[in-house]
């Protein structure tokens, strides 16, 4: 058995958890959304020196596992032939973890289950079967049953409070508020965790309170709220060292740097990995910290420091013994060295060292780490142009992959395949191979959510490419007879890429409404619209267009990225100085130009399109289409214009003559406490202006718009808009997104969860969000995907927004003027907010140029 006492198993398997952890972030893309130390080690009576399960644990603790599972066997064996069920069911529960170490789950399900079922008829322990629980839980969830993992951790919360155990009771808080957050349940999850640090407060310190705060701070770095993960570590650092302890200082110092490096921060991630090798209680989580610091500094290009780092992590690795943690630490290290350069001896060393890694992984039977060393192996042939034996690693790594159901990590395989069967001009069986990566990924993709933002596993390096590699595949090489099926599925798979950014912007799987796809809405019931969608791609900018009624179309611009996004950045740029109003014309007629060639201008007024629907990609979003310039008139002046996510939107409705309320909060006077924020005086005449439209409205000004009163508001008030008149940013990261109230930023997590009940106490959905004085964060290229999310996550049909804070006088006519289009004639949303941008252009001199106008923007259902 693997026994240790209470404190004892707590403490080692918080730091065999640990540093585990701290590799899957930093080596693997692995979907260990439990921390290990909740996979719990079971105590029995004291055993002798012939316990096969004191000997399954000791082979255990060295990692080897492999070998574990064998002698735990044995004792699976002797206790069946002498009757005593409680001893067999803790040697098959504890058979279940060395299973999980392998990443054979399917095994590990079926040992726990086993395990329970013995212990049916007997009388035992309730925290010993909370901790057989706690163990079937963890791999429920890796199996991707969130549900039954929720569930089984509320079981084992049970019978921890039966047995008045505090430790085993928080730590499946923790489990289940991951297990929420994968199921989409946010509000719930962030609910428990801000109770158990509450709980945590009030504990006196000990080293498993330490251990606790670690686990917590760890669990809020997974859910992306990295302020508050970082103030949990400092207390759980602050306790280790008044108790001394140098192990949980340099466990926790580690789980600092990471959430630094998340957050940014490099100087101090950096400072906070060394401080951890320094005071490593083992060699193993020595050279873990060292490690992360030598790619922290390869990342950041610090070349000469990661060159006198490397030399002593090599020398340390020669001192560790074989185990899984030794494997993914030489995995990491290879992965880093490919991104030191291209030499010669570097790479023959890296490939030296991944043989080894494969060759400890085989005898410990380790087929997972099996298939990363392979496939890394591959990585580095690829990079040094060894195609087919690139290839031929790759393929072997994909066999061992599908024998244990690995999706997580054959989808980087299969990426890989595709790239390289491409450079060999097999292009077909390239299609083939990103087609299965993408399929394995869109399998994945709340599990894909739940796991840390691992820098090795970002978005934009480990997922966003392969989307966009095998779009450019697919139109690189389409032809007339392929056509229209590879543009449906180019369009697709940008659609797909979208919905993955959002998921990853949230850290979950947020589309759950119900949608329709955009080509029906065009066809059908609103076929006076077009659909176009550009695709920026290395070498060429690829547009394709949805006209009503006919099939797909395509054309191409042969300018580079490099070339696109600069001629993007300068009109974002002159567009808001007063005096470039001719080389913003000049630069919009060239971007217009691009998307809306004189050709498809014809087809389009032949089809008597009125509306533009645009579904944007890449730097094109920092950019208001409304001010295309087609040399003598801007795009709204001839077409009402919207956004849109992708091929689908939350159901359409039409406009009717139902009521329009409006739940309207607006804030003049920012806090003191944010004194970057300038006050907005017309905010009030924006809120009569509404009135005078002939809208009901119920108005929350200045000191009234708290957070908590929005809430209340939310929950009681009957409205169908919300308008929200104040300060506000959209940024790439939800930490950075917010809207300013009288008591401070509401974050767009927290403003989802409002709406949320909102949504649960009203049948109907939010019909539009209309934020009107918030702006996207300087300098920042994916801010707008911080409108897109909020949107989303607010359950808005419709939102309109602004891409940068203007002049508020203006800003008030503008909404105005919209509210009042809406209402008098019944037109769309998209109609009515040209209308209110036509009348600051045509009817007010000092407000006609197009940073006035143009900022405005419509997202999702234009109807």
């Amino acid at each position: 058995m693997i026994k240790l006492s209470w404190g004892d198993k707590w403490q080692f398997l918080i730091l065999l958890g640990l540093m585990a952890f701290l590799l899957c972030i930093v080596v693997t893309p692995t979907t260990a959304k439990t921390p290990e130390i909740n996979s719990l080690q079971l105590q029995i009576s004291r055993p002798d020196a012939r316990d096969w399960l004191q000997q399954g644990k000791i082979l255990y603790d060295e990692g080897q596992f492999a070998e574990a599972i064998k002698v735990l066997q044995q004792a699976v064996d002797n206790y069946r032939y002498q009757g005593n069920k409680l001893k067999q069911a803790v040697a098959l529960s504890n058979q279940a973890l060395g299973y999980q170490k392998l990443g054979l789950w399917q095994q590990a399900n079926q040992k726990v289950q086993e395990s329970l079922q013995l212990l049916e008829s007997e009388k035992i322990n309730p925290v010993t079967l909370a901790q057989i629980l706690d163990n079937q839980g963890s791999i429920q969830l890796e199996l991707g049953q969130a549900e039954q993992a929720l569930a089984t951790w509320e079981r084992a919360e049970a019978l921890y409070k039966q047995a008045n155990h505090e430790s085993g009771i928080i730590s499946d808080r923790i489990n289940q508020a991951q297990a929420l957050q994968v199921l989409g349940f946010y509000r719930r999850s962030l609910s428990i965790l801000s109770d158990l640090r509450s709980t945590l407060q009030a504990r006196p310190h000990s080293l498993t309170k330490v251990v606790e705060l670690r686990s917590l701070g760890d669990t809020l770095q997974l859910v992306g709220d990295l302020a508050q993960s970082q103030q949990v570590l400092q207390q759980s650092l602050e306790i280790a060292k008044n108790l001394r302890s140098t192990a949980e200082m340099s466990a926790t110092l580690s789980s600092l740097g990471n959430t630094a490096r998340i957050k940014q921060d490099i100087p101090a991630a950096l400072v906070y990995y060394q401080q951890a090798a320094q005071l490593a209680p083992t060699p193993i989580t020595k050279i873990t910290a060292e490690i992360n610091q030598l790619n922290l500094l390869v990342s950041t290009k610090q070349d000469s420091l990661a060159a006198a780092l490397l030399p002593q992590i090599q020398t340390h690795l020669l001192n560790l013994p074989p185990s899984q943690s030794t494997i993914y630490a030489q995995i990491h290290l290879a992965q880093t060295l490919m991104k030191m350069g291209n030499e010669t001896q570097k790479n023959r060393y890296t490939a030296q060292l991944l043989a080894t890694t494969f060759q400890q992984a085989s005898d410990l039977e380790d087929k997972r780490a099996q298939a990363y060393a392979l496939g890394t192996l591959g990585s580095l042939y690829e990079q040094t142009q060894q195609w087919s034996d690139a290839q031929t690693v790759t393929q072997k790594a994909l066999i061992l992959t599908q024998s244990i159901n690995a999706p997580d990590i054959a989808y980087r395989w299969h990426w890989q395949l595709g790239r390289l069967l491409k450079q060999q001009g097999k292009i077909a069986d390239a299609i083939t191979a990103y087609d299965t990566a993408i399929s394995e990924l869109q399998s994945l993709r709340s599990d894909l959510v739940a796991v840390n933002r691992d820098i090795q596993y970002g978005f934009k390096e480990s997922v966003e490419p392969v989307y966009r590699q095998s779009v450019e595949l697919l139109l690189q090489t389409t032809t007339s007879a392929a056509s229209q099926e590879n543009l449906e599925k180019a369009r697709q798979r940008m659609e797909s890429l979208q919905l993955a950014e959002l998921d990853d912007f949230f850290r979950q799987a947020c589309i759950n409404a119900k949608t329709v796809i955009l080509d029906d809405v065009v066809d059908k019931d609103n076929p006076t619209s077009a659909i176009i969608y550009p695709i920026i791609l290395p070498q060429q900018l690829q547009v394709i267009i949805k006209i009503p009624q006919q099939p797909l179309r395509r054309y191409v611009i042969n300018q580079s990225q490099q070339k696109i996004e600069k001629i993007l950045e300068q009109l974002r740029a002159n567009i808001l100085e007063p005096d470039k109003e001719e080389e913003v014309q000049l630069l919009a007629k060239t971007v217009h130009d691009w998307l809306i060639p004189k050709e498809i201008e014809k087809t389009l007024a032949t089809s008597q399109v009125k509306t533009l629907v645009f579904v944007l990609d890449g730097d094109l979003r920092n950019i208001p289409m409304a001010a295309l310039y087609d040399g003598e008139k801007y795009l709204v002046e001839k077409y009402a214009v919207a956004l849109s996510l992708g091929l689908q939107l939350i159901t359409p409705k039409s406009p009717t003559s139902a009521p329009i309320n409006v739940l309207a909060a607006g804030l003049v006077q920012p806090p003191k406490e944010f004194p970057q924020f300038r006050t907005l005086p017309e905010i009030k005449s924006e809120f009569n202006f509404i009135t005078q439209a002939g809208i009901t409205t119920k108005k929350l000004l200045d000191a009234e718009f708290t957070s908590n009163n929005l809430e209340k508001n939310v929950n009681t008030t009957n409205f169908n808009v919300l308008h929200l008149a104040t300060h506000g940013q959209f940024s790439s990261r939800p930490e950075n997104t917010f809207i300013l109230a009288n008591d401070g930023p509401i974050n767009v997590l927290q403003f989802d969860s409002l709406l949320r009940r909102q949504d649960e106490t009203r049948p109907t959905a939010l019909e539009m969000l209309v934020l009107s004085a918030c702006e996207t964060a300087a300098g920042d290229n994916r801010a707008t995907l911080g409108l897109a999310g909020a949107s989303v996550k607010a359950g808005a049909r419709s939102t309109i927004a602004s891409m940068w804070h203007i002049n508020d006088k203006s800003t008030a006519i503008l909404i105005g003027e919209f509210y009042r289009q809406l209402v008098k004639n019944q037109v769309t949303k998209a109609e009515a907010l040209r209308l209110a941008q036509l009348k600051l252009l045509k009817d007010y001199p000092n407000y006609t140029r197009p940073g006035y106008w143009a900022p405005y923007i419509l997202v999702g259902n234009w109807l």
